[in-house]
């Protein structure tokens, strides 16, 4: 197994429990953790994927942009899916800093700002997203 072959399972491993604390975090109805939780997932499933290729991504919280340099190596499959990716990952990452801090300028604390909906959302996003990238890590290795 290659370095990155290892590295990506590391990050898939990490995804995959904070994507089990945003489902924790859904339960207790504290849905601004679960967002933050969410995102972490997506993120790190993405980072996982990016690694598993060989490419350097930027050190940002949003790496979509690294997948579409890429999409000509990427399985057809996942590459009619790249907008939901995209959507997923640009969504969540902007949900990111208000889902830990809140808003400061009007003085809101984080579990206010979110809704249920949102929570579901955000669980959605990374559910499917983290599916999608085991699907590929799966064939990577396999092959």
């Amino acid at each position: 197994m290659s370095s990155n072959e290892e590295l990506a399972l590391s990050y898939l491993e990490d995804a995959k429990y904070s994507y089990e604390e945003a489902i924790m975090a859904f339960k207790r109805k504290l849905y601004h953790r679960c967002i933050r939780r969410a995102q972490e997932c997506v993120e790190l499933s993405l980072k996982a994927l990016l690694r598993l290729y060989g490419v350097e991504y930027p050190r940002t919280r949003e790496v979509s942009s690294s997948l579409i340099r890429i999409r000509d190596k990427l399985p057809p499959w996942f590459r009619q899916e790249l907008d939901f990716v995209i959507e997923a990952s640009t969504w969540l990452a902007t949900q990111r800093v208000p889902s830990f801090y809140g808003d400061e300028y009007r003085r809101l604390p984080a579990k206010r700002l979110f809704k249920e909906g949102d929570a579901a959302k955000a669980l959605e996003y990374a559910k499917r997203l983290l599916e999608m990238i085991e699907k590929v890590i799966r064939e990577w290795l396999s092959r």
